[in-house]
């Protein structure tokens, strides 16, 4: 007989295994890599609070990296040790929405080890950029919605709440958690209506919370406003650190004001950038960026930023299968798998900025976990039971040949990167 599964152990063990993995050399390179230029400043000017500093961004992710900063010292420990947090966290989200989806523990540790196993995550992990941070709770968010979508009545509240406190936190830390939390709400009312249309009832009996399969108890007005109430003002408390600058000091007539400036300063027209890339490039990897190549620490060392091939491109296919499967099974959790990647990805065809990088690409890269996972478990009958072990032993034998150049080990010259360096686009 098998015991009950117990997916909060599961998650536990799953978030402090990829939390020692994070955790493993990340004070090397113990100087400022890549973006860390712009937030480490900006987290000592907030533990000073000194004033106003990196003002295109908002001050969650920041906040974090100055509580490192305060705990562990002004080094390379201190300013990363919340983004390797950040990813734990992230890789057991990746798990929670695939439990909340299945209730099987298999699809949710496969996509537990596919985000592991999916270079980005690794990357920001263990740098201190604002992006960790964006990532943990936008799928901490989608999660706790999951969690809400079949809560029993008496509980459905508090777990919107939560979704609506965490993706107010997403927001908190970057803007481009601004779709999701729209997205969340046009979820809500497309299940809403899918519901009301297979039961045969009156359209505007998705409106009400009585007899509703899914968030039941909750009227959909109503809580579609609380969610997105509780989202803007989560969102806005993260400025709280920022009303005791000693130099500008922000106030309750300037939060708005304030707004406006970050968006004008991220809606700038920049100049070309070296690692700079179209939206389009990236689920194909044609331009990567080195987040760091340079002598540190007593060798040459190198981060490259980069997906695992084996995830990025096997998940473009998992897009495509779930697709597949949906439109011969109607399976929901198909569709949904594949239509995150999707929103997320084509997100970045709408957002206006001057400027693109394939780091853009991390939230749809995790989400490529998601389906392939999903896509895994719905094809992966009789003969194919085993396919989705091989392609995680593939995925990890790639991830151990690239280990060197993403996660600055000592290599042994200043042209060892060309070793990696698979396409004349990559260097």
């Amino acid at each position: 007989m098998h015991g009950r599964p117990r997916p909060f152990l599961v998650a536990i063990l799953i978030g402090l295994a990829a939390e020692a993995l994070f955790l493993w050399g990340v004070t090397i390179p113990s100087k400022i890599v890549f973006d860390e230029i712009h937030y480490v400043p900006a987290a000592r000017a907030l533990l000073a609070l000194s004033g106003p500093v990196n003002t295109e961004h908002p001050l969650l992710a920041k906040e974090f990296i100055a509580v490192g900063i305060a705990l562990f010292g002004d080094n390379s420990l201190g300013w990363r040790f919340f983004s390797t947090i950040a990813g734990a966290a992230t890789v057991m989200g990746v798990f929670a929405i695939l439990w909340l989806l299945y209730r099987r523990m298999r699809p949710a540790v496969m996509g537990a080890i596919f985000a592991l196993l999916n270079f980005t995550i690794y990357i920001e992990a263990r740098i201190a950029m604002i992006d960790p941070f964006l990532a943990a709770f936008t799928i901490w968010g989608i999660a706790a919605m999951l969690w809400a979508m079949r809560a029993p009545p008496s509980k459905a509240w508090p777990r919107l709440i939560l979704s609506a406190v965490l993706f107010g936190l997403a927001v908190g830390a970057k803007w481009a958690a601004v779709p999701y939390v729209a997205g969340a709400g046009i979820a809500f009312l497309i299940v809403r209506w899918r519901d009301t249309v297979r039961a045969r009832r009156p359209l505007a009996a998705m409106l009400s919370g009585r007899n509703q399969p899914h968030w039941p108890g909750l009227p959909a007005i109503p809580a579609l406003l609380t969610f997105g109430l509780v989202a803007i003002a989560t969102y806005f408390l993260t400025f709280a650190p920022a009303f005791f600058y000693r130099d500008q000091p922000l106030t309750l007539a300037g939060l708005l004001p304030f707004q406006e400036l970050m968006y004008s300063q991220q809606t700038q027209v920049l100049p070309h950038h070296t690692y700079q890339s179209s939206w389009w490039t990236w689920p194909l990897i044609i331009r990567p960026i080195w987040y760091f190549y340079e002598p540190s620490d007593g060798a040459m060392r190198g981060i490259l930023m980069i997906g695992n091939p084996v995830i990025l491109w096997g998940g473009l296919l998992a897009v495509l299968a779930c697709l597949w499967g949906w439109l011969r099974s109607r399976d929901p959790r198909l569709l949904f798998a594949a239509s995150l990647w999707m929103a997320s990805y084509l997100i970045w065809a709408i957002i206006p900025k001057s400027l693109g990088f394939f780091y853009y690409y991390f939230l749809p890269s995790i989400f490529l976990c998601i389906a392939l996972a999903a896509a895994f478990d719905h094809f992966g009958k009789g003969k194919f039971e085993h396919w989705d072990e091989g392609f995680a032993i593939l995925a990890f034998g790639i991830a151990v040949y690239f280990l060197p150049i993403i996660s600055a080990a000592a290599l042994p010259g200043e042209q060892a990167f060309l070793h990696w360096m698979w396409f004349s686009t990559w260097p």
